[in-house]
């Protein structure tokens, strides 16, 4: 189930990446952003109104307030940077690839900070995947011409606000379900990027077919597909399992903007992705192992104990 689980994350998180380039063609980030948002708060707070129940009336206003904070850093501080590389010319691929450094700011803050500590054949993977991102990228920057060098600096800041997040998140003694969360993250969205919006004047949504087409694709793909997967599977998996997913990102986002854009996909970038699935394996294969020794060690003790 958890591999299904995490298949399913990688291909929805990496849709995110194509729908943002298929929308910004016809429309600046703020437009985009505010129509992705707007419609599907308003759909989210009325269903929550109208349901309520006791995972909303258990949840203190400091609970609410931290969950408003983390949908600004996991939602509105990540997509809006996203959004913005891809406009300014970063390829998807590339941006993914960007993103996809998460897992080792994910893997040398989980220990100090939530006592998730990372086993050396974990490292190994989180290196080996690294060499993965890696060999995309230079194949891809190479690929690319007339993109100013401070844009790739865009989307790596997004990826410390989405690390940001996900400790937030972790480090919360209150658990929210899912459906609670993302009704307070995609309502702070909502209000974020239609205030932005309506203070650049790019709140006027294009008539294009291709933008709403867009925006369809990343709701449902993208924001209840990957988004709605990457806290679950951070629930069931742990911080350095799911953000080892990542590196997955940018090789399938390649394949995809080869397929659907025609961004270069070259044999430097096939060898990126081998590199990036050999490290998923060797990290989820070290967390296996792990919890077959704790399972062991607890029987042991439990034996001992009788």
């Amino acid at each position: 189930m958890n591999v299904l689980l995490s298949a399913a994350f990688v291909v929805c998180w990496s849709s995110g990446f194509v729908g943002a380039k298929l929308g910004t063609q016809d429309a600046g980030a703020t437009t985009l952003l505010m129509w992705r948002f707007l419609p599907l708060a308003a759909v989210l707070v009325a269903f929550a109104v109208h349901r309520g129940g006791p995972s909303w009336r258990a949840l203190a206003p400091r609970d609410l307030a931290r969950q408003a904070l983390i949908g600004l850093l996991s939602q509105s501080g990540y997509l809006l940077t996203v959004y913005y590389a891809i406009q300014l010319g970063v390829s998807s691929g590339t941006t993914a690839l960007i993103d996809g450094t998460q897992p080792l700011v994910a893997g040398a803050l989980a220990g100090p900070l939530l006592r998730e500590y990372v086993s050396p054949r974990q490292w190994l993977g989180l290196c080996l995947g690294l060499g993965g991102v890696a060999l995309v990228t230079t194949a891809d920057a190479a690929a690319t011409t007339g993109v100013a060098w401070w844009t790739y600096l865009v989307p790596f800041a997004g990826m410390l606000s989405l690390v940001a997040a996900t400790f937030l998140e972790r480090r919360s003694r209150t658990r929210v379900t899912p459906a609670v969360s993302m009704t307070v993250h995609c309502a702070t969205s909502a209000v974020v990027f239609t205030a932005a919006a309506l203070a650049t004047g790019t709140a006027t949504p294009p008539s294009s077919g291709s933008f709403w087409l867009a925006t369809i694709w990343l709701v449902i793909l993208s924001t209840f597909g990957g988004y709605g997967l990457y806290w679950l599977v951070l629930q069931r998996s742990g911080v350095t399992e799911v953000n080892t997913l990542m590196f997955l990102m940018a090789p399938v986002t390649a394949v995809w903007g080869a397929l659907m854009f025609g961004e270069p996909f070259t044999t430097q970038t096939g060898a990126g992705l081998a590199v990036a699935l050999g490290a998923v394996g060797v990290v989820r294969g070290a967390g296996s192992r792990r919890a077959e020794a704790e399972a062991g060690a607890e029987a042991e003790a439990e034996v001992a104990g009788q």
